[in-house]
């Protein structure tokens, strides 16, 4: 039992994370129709700047600057990039396929900067960790799960409750109908994009944080996992993307956790699983948990 409450802990902290950059894969794509290849620089840019300036500004402040550093490259990358072609909606594709190259270019650039050393973040958690019953929790994983449920609800209820979320809400509905409307597209996708950089850069600390080793310039990657979540939940539903992250980040974990009942699935198969469970679900549900099939009058 206290192996599968330990496990059970560590996948709600991982399936939190996930869902910070899940969330913006979703936004981005509700937004503009893209698919932000880019994202996992895009996070590895914001855990690096925490790296560099954390010892003279201090954890907090070097959170700050990564932040809104990101959020303005993913904006710049939107506005001053992908705006630029075709704005036709359809053109969307072409855009997904700029963002593949923009994220070697920044990949590439990150990690000779990094090389092959492990970055410290200095977050306040350090290494310290919390007894919860007979469970033995990293205090990162609990501000993990507390911080990312205070953001995430933050940007729900931008969704909800702001003139921006109605637009975006207005746009991901029907373009044309929107742009009518008077709805800034232009402003409405960069501010996306923007949103979506600043919650990359947030996801890297903890990814980075004990019991991980530090930033890493593989670090990047791992925002691969939450690639599945977004679809797993449906591309176009930020609660789908919170589900689906719950989901990836629980099976990660059990996987890991009950590795040694799981041999005969092969040592790699923890990797795997996430796009395992991805591919089960579509075959079942192929617009994904949350998604919603389109209907077109012909």
């Amino acid at each position: 039992m206290t192996t599968f409450l330990d496990t059970l802990l560590n996948g709600l902290a991982l399936g939190a994370v996930y869902a910070l950059v899940a969330l913006g894969f979703v936004v981005i794509f509700k937004a503009s129709g893209v698919l932000n290849f880019a994202h996992g620089s895009l996070l590895l840019l914001g855990g690096y700047l925490v790296a560099v300036l954390h010892e003279d500004l201090g954890f907090a402040g070097a959170l700050a600057v990564a932040v809104l550093a990101t959020a303005a490259v993913a904006g710049a990358l939107d506005r001053l990039l992908l705006q630029r072609g075709d704005p036709d909606p359809k053109a969307a594709h072409v855009q997904t396929i700029v963002t593949i190259g923009v994220d070697i270019v920044l990949l590439t650039d990150l990690a000779r900067r990094i090389g092959g050393d492990l970055l410290t973040l200095g977050d306040p958690w350090g290494d310290a960790v919390t007894g919860l019953g007979p469970v033995t929790v990293a205090d990162s994983r609990l501000a993990a799960i507390v911080v990312s449920a205070v953001v995430i609800g933050t940007v729900f209820a931008l969704f909800r409750f702001t003139p921006w979320g109605l637009s975006l809400r207005a746009a991901a509905e029907d373009v044309e109908a929107a742009a009518l409307m008077g709805v800034r597209l232009t402003r409405v996708r960069m501010l996306a994009w923007c949103l979506a950089g600043a919650l990359a850069a947030l996801a890297a600390v903890f990814l980075a944080a004990f019991p991980a080793p530090g930033l890493e310039r593989t670090t990047g990657q791992i925002a691969l996992k939450a690639f599945p979540a977004a679809i797993l939940g449906g591309m176009a539903s930020p609660p789908g993307a919170l589900a689906g992250s719950l989901i990836i980040g629980l099976t990660e974990a059990l996987v890991a956790g009950y590795q040694s009942e799981l041999h005969v699935l092969g040592e790699g198969f923890g990797d795997v699983a996430p796009y395992a469970v991805m591919v089960v679900v579509l075959l079942v549900r192929p617009t994904g948990l949350f998604g919603a099939k389109g209907a077109v009058r012909v």
